[in-house]
């Protein structure tokens, strides 16, 4: 049996964003969404750990080169997302709210193409310290 092992990227970066559903009333959003919803938008230092696990690889020893996925992040995700606006600078939040939820699971998608099948690609985003979500939720 092949032994598994994750590695891990750390980065982070700076974003505003409104947390606002076009399909509720100003209430609802209000109510939902609280301080989130604000109409001037609000900014996170958000900090996110990208975690590849799969077998090591016999000849190179890696599981997968942490300097490609470095690149990757910078490329797919840092040059996009770090000092921008999500809903107004990030096309992929164009019809999506961005929640942590969400900003999650986009990054999830932006860095999937780059990351060889046969390994698990998961994420984790800190919009607070105290408030952190992870995709997908399970790994094996």
């Amino acid at each position: 049996m092949t032994e598994r092992v994750a590695v891990i990227r750390h980065e982070h970066f700076n974003a505003a964003h409104r947390i606002h559903n076009p399909a509720l009333s100003a209430e609802e959003n209000a109510r939902i969404y609280g301080k989130c919803n604000g109409v001037n938008y609000h900014g996170h230092n958000y900090e996110l750990t990208v975690r590849v696990a799969g077998p090591v690889d016999p000849i190179t020893g890696y599981v997968i080169d942490l300097g490609i996925l470095s690149a990757v992040v910078k490329e797919r995700v840092l040059d996009c997302f770090d000092h921008k606006h999500l809903n107004l600078d990030v096309p992929e939040f164009a019809n999506v709210n961005p929640t942590a939820e969400n900003i999650a699971i986009v990054i999830h998608g932006l860095l999937r193409p780059n990351i060889p099948a046969s390994l698990d690609l998961q994420i984790t985003l800190g919009e607070t310290p105290r408030n952190i979500v992870q995709y997908p939720a399970d790994v094996r």
